[in-house]
């Protein structure tokens, strides 16, 4: 049986009980965040993962993505394509190549997601009504070594204005 996800007796052989006291007298910080604002943001890509959307139970690529700047530094969004239709597949497949991940099939995906992982991105965050989109720009070449105080510069060569 599982439970979350996971075996239900997975951890039965963790003991918590020496963190009790700790626990007890740890203070409980209130933390309301508000929305990340719309617009466009630098972002990492920090976690992604196939999965079944909730109410459909159709298969979707998960994005979890972190913020680098221009500001909401560490903060995160995410992205979700479901597969349920043409439509969906090709926005997928945009998506894909703007990270610079051409597949033939697309059943190859789950082998490749690491090469999704730790790119860097420039999206936009777009709300309408109670629906927040975010939509993958481009991709953002850094040159890690590069502490020149030169400017970052994109795949294309042109300063990111951020």
């Amino acid at each position: 049986m599982e439970t979350n996800g996971y075996p239900q007796n997975e951890h039965e052989d963790i003991d918590l009980s020496q963190f009790d006291d700790d626990y007890e007298s740890a203070e409980v910080e209130d933390r309301e965040f508000e929305p990340v604002p719309d617009g466009k943001y630098q972002v990492k890509v920090d976690r992604v993962e196939i999965a079944r959307a909730k109410s459909s139970g159709n298969p979707m690529l998960k994005w979890t993505l972190k913020i680098l700047a221009p500001t909401h530094a560490g903060r995160l969004l995410w992205r979700n394509n479901v597969m349920a239709s043409k439509e969906n597949v090709k926005w997928l497949k945009n998506d894909l190549h703007v990270c610079g991940l051409e597949l033939e099939k697309l059943s190859e995906l789950p082998e490749r997601l690491d090469d999704l992982l730790d790119l860097t991105l420039e999206v936009t965050k777009r709300t309408r009504g109670e629906n927040e989109n975010i939509y993958l720009n481009r991709r953002i070449e850094i040159d890690a070594g590069d502490s020149d105080g030169e400017p970052a510069r994109d795949a294309k060569g042109e300063i990111i204005p951020f």
